[in-house]
């Protein structure tokens, strides 16, 4: 479905009248503020998962959910949720080479390459295995799409595009308009692509880098400080690949060269549907790297309002309570990077929300609420929920979540991420109407922000989502206009995001992140005390895992 369609589908749902008089809004810019100065200040030392901060973190948020009187949702009755994690901290190769014909090309760590892994050794180690060129290494049958047409890919290294197979298609091309456009779905994102070669048994894989369909520079890609964090994976279930890592197009394209092929004419030729794996001819990767490994705990946090009704139906909302924790000083010798905004914004609408419907009467279905740890580590806390559900996936009614929420004032419309997925975005359009805002999609699709944040671990299992995440694009502010959104945006994730400067500010103006937050409030109430299912739209890649369990919601 084309943006265009999508904007005046939403559009249109806004202008609907809403037939039940709206209640006061119950979430206010000054609570918001109030949470966000305390789990942002320095005793929290940024929140890092199995930190002392992570410790004071919780005991504040299961306090806060008591004295509000929610009742606790984790295994066995108790507040919280344990969540065990990989840390590796790969060291520097005593071994790196990329070879063709004979002749080493030599890869920089930094520079050409950022290996890294995510299994729990202390050593990976790969003796010449040949590399394989996959296209942009999706296999969508819903899609009519399979970049791999078979190809054993077992103790090979799996080399990859990124993003989707129609970011760069023209018309013409097999793939145009086959994923979206420019809008990335999971296929694109590089996560789906490690997933993917560890399923078909490849032993490495490597993604070409570029700025474009990255959504971001060699900055971001190329760089392994902290390592890399993972949930363990049980014994006999596949294992991640023993390498991963990023290529920078500069070295690919020596690489390609050296193997005869050229860059290009083979992101092209990965355009067509009939495209098939191409052997680099005489092209291998020797590794040895030693790998410091360690296992850590964290935890989610969960509670619940319990339906007097449906008490097996859940209506979810979300936010990360996690952030960066203490870092390398900056220019004024700050360590803490104390996520104020990300996503101490969205922890705190998620009090705001707990306190707001406790307050009215007993819903229909249970609401829940998940206060998800390491989402900056790659949505492990959600996923780990996902994979371990206290609420049956099955019946999860949504899920809603909340992670940055634009801080410069009221808003004439709330910004979409992920336009075209489910029926839920009517309902949030026609919740918004009775505020007098209307719906903007994702200025900036191709950055796959839909498939970035917590929400993300449960839609893949076919739940129904919603996403409010403020650095989507810029809102159409009361004061200032869009102009004034997009400049709020600019200059937070230039500057403060993932940074020391994210910090509380009694200079934010909240207006518009309470109304945000209240549309969830009123979008909550609708599916909580109601009998609808919320559907996946029709192209949606999470339509069919839906479907599989619909007689699970049959009456």
């Amino acid at each position: 479905m084309g943006r265009c369609k999508v904007k005046a589908i939403l559009l249109a749902a806004a202008a609907l009248p809403f037939l039940v008089a709206a209640a006061p809004a119950p979430v206010t810019p000054a609570e918001l503020s109030a949470t966000v100065k305390e789990i942002a200040s320095d005793p929290y030392q940024g929140r890092a998962p199995g930190t002392p901060g992570e410790t004071k973190t919780i005991d504040y948020l299961v306090s806060r959910l008591k004295a509000i009187g929610l009742q606790p949702a984790g295994p066995h009755g108790q507040w919280t949720q344990l969540v065990p994690m990989i840390h590796d901290v790969a060291g520097a190769p005593t071994r790196l080479a990329v070879t063709v014909g004979g002749r080493d090309l030599a890869p920089v760590v930094g520079t050409d390459i950022a290996p890294g892994t995510t299994r729990a050794t202390d050593r990976v180690e790969i003796a010449n295995a040949p590399l394989v060129f996959v296209g942009y290494g999706v296999s969508a049958p819903e899609r009519g799409w399979d970049d791999f047409k078979g190809v054993d890919l077992h103790g090979k290294v799996a080399v990859f595009l990124v993003n989707d197979p129609d970011f760069e298609a023209q018309p013409g091309d097999g793939a145009y308009e086959k994923f979206g456009g420019k809008a990335m779905t999971y296929y694109g994102r590089w996560t789906y692509k490690y997933e993917e070669a560890a399923r078909r048994g490849a032993i490495a894989a490597l993604i070409v880098h570029e700025d474009g369909p990255a959504g971001y520079g060699w900055n971001v890609a190329g760089n392994t400080v902290g390592g890399t964090y993972a949930l363990p994976v049980a014994a006999g279930q596949p294992q991640p690949v023993a390498l991963q890592s990023w290529i920078a197009r500069p070295f690919a394209e020596k690489l390609f060269r050296a193997a005869g092929l050229d860059l290009d004419t083979l992101k092209k030729q990965a355009r067509e549907a009939d495209f098939r794996p191409i052997a680099l001819k005489g092209a291998s990767l020797a590794v040895d790297m030693p790998v410091k490994s360690d296992r850590i705990e964290s935890h989610n946090v969960l509670a619940k309002i319990a339906g007097k009704t449906h008490p097996d139906e859940t209506v979810m909302f979300g936010a990360h309570w996690d952030a960066y924790g203490v870092g390398a000083p900056d220019a004024q010798g700050r360590t803490i990077r104390p996520g104020a905004n990300d996503d101490g914004l969205g922890v705190a609408g998620l009090l705001a929300l707990a306190k707001a419907f406790k307050a009215g009467p007993v819903p229909d279905r249970t609401i829940a609420f998940g206060f998800w740890t390491a989402e900056e580590r790659g949505l492990l806390g959600s996923e780990y929920y996902a994979q371990n559900p206290v609420f049956p996936v099955a019946k999860t009614v949504g899920v809603m979540t909340i992670d940055i929420l634009q801080t410069a004032g009221a808003a004439k419309d709330v910004v979409l991420i992920g336009a075209g997925q489910d029926s839920l975005e009517k309902d949030l359009a026609t919740v918004a109407a009775t505020q007098g805002r209307t719906i903007t999609p994702d200025s900036k699709p191709e950055r796959g922000l839909f498939y970035r944040a917590d929400h993300f671990s449960l839609a893949k299992r076919g739940v129904p989502t919603l996403l409010l995440m403020g650095a989507g694009g810029g809102a159409d502010l009361v004061k200032g206009g869009r102009a004034a959104g997009d400049q709020w945006v600019t200059d937070y994730t230039a500057h403060c995001y993932h940074q020391t400067c994210d910090t509380w500010s009694a200079d934010w103006d909240l207006a518009g992140a309470a109304a945000d937050v209240n549309l969830f409030y009123d979008l909550g109430k609708r599916l909580a005390w109601s009998r609808e299912w919320p559907t996946w739209n029709a192209g949606s890649e999470f339509k069919a895992m839906r479907e599989k369990t619909a007689a699970e919601r049959r009456p």
